[in-house]
């Protein structure tokens, strides 16, 4: 009877702890708010003070629906007018892609802004960060962001960058300013910095502030190939036509002549510089080292010339020898500047370390900066951009 009835105790326990841990678990603050992304007049997605998603779709004749971000698919919950919601778990500040599942169709969410990223036009999501400020729309005088249309003798086709213009650009006629190529990362293209990075603001209150000095910043496509070639008879593209080499030749060749005509720069390397997040950090460090004839400032956001490897480089033969005179390099390079977020995943942590050795071991100076608690996302390189753009030009 003892036993019986310490069985029943013990039960009735482990009963109550789990409805105790369900019950904590599923318990959620109840006030969210529409997403600062999206669309005029659209109530859902919402985020709360948790950082959790909420996601809501009418679709009466789905079967089943999720909200998918950050890699993670969250069930919706259908009511009885074919609504379907539901809560994601708390996600990390910042910006976010994401997308729903309709009976295993992944579609754009129709409430949210579409913003290119993952080599498609499709959802995303502003989570408030703690230090949102510094890209926060003020009451500053404002650059313009403006968009060149050109076509590319090396590709043989239209290609289209954007460009910000400094507050008073258009009033102070005389004068000229640096420029800073600002280039995108993997799957995503030339409206990147100025929609998902928000660069213009970040520029905006740094000079408003008085921290950076005024300068023009050009957002180019990152990807550039070269027309189809004839392979043994065949029209295909040609293997190997390089995008990173090809983007290269685009930019040195016709780009920067094409700004240098078209605004007031200083036409120097000591008035250029150029940089990039993840693949746009990997092509910034292989272009201005073969070109630094052209420039003088390097900023590599989330990336390295040597990604994804994480082996030791040699100087002497890494990137065909033009690390291994660190004294001359210094003399050159007014600013090397790397960046990383404390959550990136791998290989990013192991290559950029790998380079930063490399760094170490012919005496490079750097620049190294580490975004808290951000992975490889665009809170991570706002904040690079933030902190890279007031030591230009100086």
């Amino acid at each position: 009877m003892k036993d019986r009835l310490k069985l029943v105790f013990l039960a009735a326990i482990a009963i109550s702890g789990v409805c105790v841990g369900q019950s904590t678990q599923s318990a959620v603050v109840e006030d969210f708010k529409p997403a600062s992304t999206n669309q005029p007049g659209k109530q859902f997605p919402q985020v709360n003070s948790e950082r959790r998603v909420r996601a809501s779709i009418s679709a009466p004749e789905a079967h089943k629906v999720q909200l998918d971000i950050s890699a993670v698919k969250y069930d919706l919950t259908k009511d009885d007018k074919g609504v379907w919601t539901g809560d994601s778990k708390p996600q990390d500040e910042g910006f976010h892609y994401y997308q729903l599942w309709v009976d295993g169709a992944a579609v754009p969410d129709p409430g949210s802004l579409y913003f290119y990223g993952a080599s498609r036009w499709g959802s995303g999501i502003e989570i408030p960060a703690n230090d949102q400020d510094f890209y926060a729309l003020k009451e500053v005088p404002h650059g313009t962001v403006g968009q060149i249309l050109y076509f590319s003798k090396i590709t043989n086709a239209w290609r289209r960058c954007f460009v910000y213009t400094p507050p008073d650009y258009d009033k102070n006629v005389t004068t000229r300013y640096p420029v800073l190529y600002l280039q995108h990362g993997s799957g995503e293209d030339e409206t990147g910095w100025s929609a998902q990075g928000k660069a213009n603001l970040i520029l905006d209150n740094v000079i408003a502030e008085k921290k950076a000095v005024p300068m023009i910043i050009v957002m180019d496509n990152g990807y550039a190939s070269k027309p189809a070639q004839t392979l043994q008879g065949t029209e295909v593209p040609a293997r190997g036509s390089g995008i990173f080499s090809v983007f290269e030749d685009v930019l040195v060749k016709e780009i920067i002549p094409m700004i240098d005509d078209t605004y007031r720069t200083v036409a120097d390397r000591e008035h250029r510089a150029m940089a990039g997040l993840s693949m746009g950090a990997n092509q910034t460090i292989q272009i201005t080292m073969n070109n630094l004839d052209k420039f003088s400032y390097i900023g590599a956001f989330s990336g390295t010339s040597n990604f994804p490897g994480t082996a030791e480089l040699d100087p002497a033969t890494f990137s065909n020898g033009k690390f291994k005179d660190g004294e001359a390099l210094n003399k050159q390079i007014k600013l090397f500047w790397l960046g990383l977020g404390t959550k990136e995943p791998n290989p990013f942590p192991g290559s950029v370390g790998a380079f930063r050795d490399m760094l170490h071991k012919v005496g490079i100076k750097y620049v190294f900066y580490e975004s808290p608690g951000t992975a490889h996302e665009w809170l991570t390189w706002r904040r690079d951009l933030f902190q890279f753009a007031p030591l230009l030009f100086k």
